[in-house]
């Protein structure tokens, strides 16, 4: 009988694992197994707080992007004009948590395998929307609605794009460089419709 208070516990050693053996392993090869291994429990402790290595994934899952939107509400929060916040968004999505090599492996195992599962297309889908929604709110206080989708989109896309390229690289990747390559596009994206007769709030 597990102590009182051990299961959340045993459920984040057990994600950590999975993260771990998912870089190490790949997500094909990370057995329920190997996870349990990792995390120096039985295969039967695995069994006992998740159904099967796809309910696990889906906790792991869910657990990063829970980290990713607490780490952006902090740094929204002491954000004080609408251009920190566009840039509060950015730093998030680029913070040093999500540029460790087990995170990296792990967000690219739920990129790879969610056509195959509709759980991983929810936690996917979730992601998108709420980069997208917190982008616009952002925008829409530096340019009038009608501009404001597209240039969150812009944003979204450097965001998603620089990171991929980062997660696939065989290097070390110091996330400074896409944080600073996405923060000068944002910039050209507003410098370019303000050219183009547009109106920048203040």
């Amino acid at each position: 009988m597990p102590k009182l208070g051990m299961a959340p516990l045993r459920r984040k050693q057990l994600i950590d694992a999975a993260i771990a053996s998912i870089h190490e392993y790949g997500l094909a090869d990370a057995t329920v197994s190997r996870i349990a291994r990792k995390a120096g429990v039985s295969s039967g402790i695995v069994h006992h707080y998740f159904d099967d290595k796809d309910d696990l994934l889906f906790a792991t899952m869910g657990t990063m992007l829970e980290a990713l939107r607490v780490t952006m509400a902090a740094r929204l929060k002491v954000a004080k004009t609408p251009k920190e916040r566009l840039e509060a968004i950015i730093d998030a999505n680029f913070d040093d948590t999500q540029f460790s090599p087990g995170v990296m492996s792990a967000w690219l195992a739920l990129y790879g395998s969610a056509r195959q599962s509709v759980r991983l297309t929810r936690i996917l889908t979730l992601y998108h929307r709420r980069l997208h929604s917190n982008l616009v709110h952002a925008c829409k206080q530096l340019v009038p609605a009608g501009q404001a989708e597209r240039l969150a989109h812009g944003v979204a896309a450097m965001i998603d794009g620089l990171w991929l390229r980062c997660a696939l690289s065989r290097d070390a990747v110091d996330p400074k460089g896409p944080r600073t390559l996405t923060h000068e596009a944002a910039c050209a994206m507003l410098d370019a419709f303000i050219r183009q007769g547009g109106k920048l709030y203040d």
